[in-house]
């Protein structure tokens, strides 16, 4: 595996940078000590999640917090959290894999789960003094105490820097009192702990503060009613008003006005975190899809037969498939880069901050693409029950309807989509990532008269790694020449950046994949790969028609006369395969493989 710093690819450098298919990891490399942490959640989720999914539906909220409880004792709920502070101190892989597993139960556990142990929990051990961290996080770990966030304000949501709360210090300079109201505030009917965003004065930043809640003792606290959701139904969501809430001032967060950063770095923790969480969910859908296929009989055959039916579980399986690909290698790069950084001498606290904020751009991406797949994944798992999965006595109906929300929280795709261009953009223009040669020599090419030799194609994944290749020159054509031609202002054309997302999405996830499917064909054998090879080409070529569509939008939109006939020209030639694969028959090897084991099964 990678362990230097000029080994180790930087956030964003996937797209300008070759990776060996030996330096990513892949789920066929958790540890032993991995491995038996996924069954322990597994187990955990069986016993005593997914066999109270009815009470859940029903709004039961105390289920969820006895069920919070009993993942504190079992040490889940402090997997991420340094050893010193109670945790299990557990590097981020091992994080990612507990949050994959637990998740896929309920949405509403597992939106408690992800709320606790990531941004309620995060800002302190990341941010936080060390009399706070000592105070507050073993609490935290064991689950004596549940920890909510409390950022979204009826009139501050996308632009959560524009929140009104305020914090005022008292005349001793001894606290500050809050004043305001937060809204969809997850775990507010049972936790012990908030960490609150309020600005000071005119501060053009918001501040963030820990704030304790004792339902007895309440300190001007006041909660509205329960949300009554589209899903997470067992999900505490409220309301929180402070009137006079009165906080010591050594519970600020950080520094005064720092409280927007905090935002933004827990929020991209919270993204990719997001994205394990939706990971079992489509394992499970997609398990769950093909028992009722190979049981449920029309015109004396088995429905899983059927030619439509199989189309749907290729695509379920292959997009699951995927996004664990994709994961688990960003979690790897961000659980090296932690290390490099405490081998460079920075702290814990400081080194785990800096690795997730490297990779920034990947979290968007992740929090994206799973989330959308997730959705799609139950979408197509009601099709496939027919009416009875519209209906409350089957599991997709329930499951459609929480994976909803996994495109709003941790700020929405729409705003991820342009988070990961213009991160993309500033790093370039920082000298973090170099776009500017690449895309240079894209233009060069354009301008040149294209190759008319027959490639060597015999190696394994020869052709789509030229795919690949030319897929990266897509992006820095397309990026490239609307930087040149909008410059500061490109941040002001929406539609286009969101196009631009699209290729860049489509770009890391297929790269992911064909890199899990390349080491492992090495290490096992081609022949035990064969329904791995199938996914990860059928993801390619679906994720080339997405690119040519969201090119050509982004293309027309700026580029006229001679530029654009050459850059149509460019992504006709960017987006065109010698040999074209048989995609029904790719479809076929996975979905034959899925029916015979009778489950996700990769």
């Amino acid at each position: 595996m990678a362990t230097t710093d000029n080994e180790l690819l930087r956030g964003g450098q996937f797209l300008v940078k070759e990776t060996n298919c030996e330096d990513v990891f892949t789920p066929e490399d958790f540890t032993e000590e991995q491995k038996m942490m996924k069954e322990a959640v597994i187990e955990f989720n069986d016993r005593e999640i997914i066999p109270h999914k009815p009470r859940f539906e029903a709004k039961d909220y105390a289920l969820t917090e006895e069920v919070m409880r009993k993942a504190g004792e079992l040490g889940f709920l402090g997997v991420a959290v340094p050893e010193a502070y109670g945790g299990l101190g557990m590097g981020f892989v091992s994080t990612m894999l507990t949050c994959d597993y637990i998740s896929s139960g309920t949405g509403s556990f597992s939106t408690a789960f992800g709320a606790h142990t990531g941004i309620g929990t995060m800002p302190i051990t990341l941010y936080g003094t060390e009399e706070q961290k000592a105070k507050y996080v073993p609490k935290l770990a064991s689950g004596e105490w549940f920890g909510s966030y409390c950022l979204t304000e009826p009139g501050a949501g996308s632009d959560a820097n524009s929140g009104k709360t305020t914090a005022t210090l008292s005349e001793d300079g001894k606290s500050y009192k809050i004043n305001g109201a937060k809204m969809w505030i997850s775990n507010a009917g049972f936790c012990s702990l908030m960490i609150v965003f309020a600005r000071i004065e005119d501060d053009k930043n918001i501040t963030g503060f820990i704030v304790e809640f004792d339902k007895e003792n309440p300190n001007g606290i006041t909660l509205g009613e329960e949300e009554h959701k589209l899903g997470i139904r067992a999900s505490s969501t409220r309301q929180v008003f402070f009137n006079d809430t009165v906080v010591p001032v050594e519970n600020m967060l950080a520094g005064r006005g720092e409280g927007f950063k905090i935002a933004m770095n827990a929020l991209n923790i919270g993204r990719i975190k997001l994205a394990a969480a939706c990971l079992d969910s489509q394992r499970r859908i997609t398990s769950i899809a093909v028992n009722y296929a190979n049981e449920r009989k029309q015109f004396k055959t088995a429905i899983s037969e059927f030619g439509a039916i199989k189309l749907k579980i290729a695509e379920m399986a292959t997009n699951a498939y995927v996004g664990e690909s994709a994961s688990y290698r960003a979690a790897k790069d961000i659980e090296d880069r932690i290390a490099l950084r405490e081998a460079a001498g920075n702290t814990h606290q400081e080194a785990e901050l800096k690795g997730v904020e490297e990779y920034a751009i990947e979290c968007s991406i992740l929090k994206v693409a799973v989330s959308e797949d997730v959705q799609a994944c139950a979408d197509e798992g009601i099709q496939i029950f027919g009416g009875m999965g519209f209906s409350e006595e089957t599991p997709m109906e329930s499951s459609w309807r929480d994976a909803r929300i996994s495109r709003i929280y941790e700020g929405t795709n729409e705003i991820n989509r342009l988070l990961s261009v213009g991160m993309l953009v500033k790093k370039a223009m920082k000298g973090h990532v170099d776009l500017l040669n690449p895309a240079m020599a894209v233009q060069e090419e354009l301008m040149g008269i294209p190759s008319f030799d027959t490639p060597d194609f015999s190696e394994l994944f020869a052709e789509e790694k030229q795919i690949l290749a030319n897929l990266k020159k897509v992006f820095l054509m397309v990026a490239g020449a609307a930087l040149q031609k909008y410059g500061q202002e490109l941040e002001e054309h929406q539609q286009l950046l969101t196009a631009a997302s699209d290729i860049l999405i489509e770009i890391y996830m297929a790269e992911s994949a064909l890199l899990r499917t390349e080491k492992n064909a090495k290490r096992f054998g081609k022949e035990t790969q064969k329904e791995q090879i199938a996914m990860t080409q059928l993801y390619l070529y679906n994720a080339v028609d997405i690119v040519s569509k969201s090119a050509k939008e982004g293309i027309v939109s700026f580029a006229e006369g001679d530029e654009l006939r050459m850059m149509l020209m460019g992504l006709k030639r960017f987006t065109k395969y010698t040999n074209y694969p048989n995609v029904i028959a790719l479809r076929n090897i996975i979905a034959e493989k899925v029916k015979a084991e009778n489950k996700y099964c990769f």
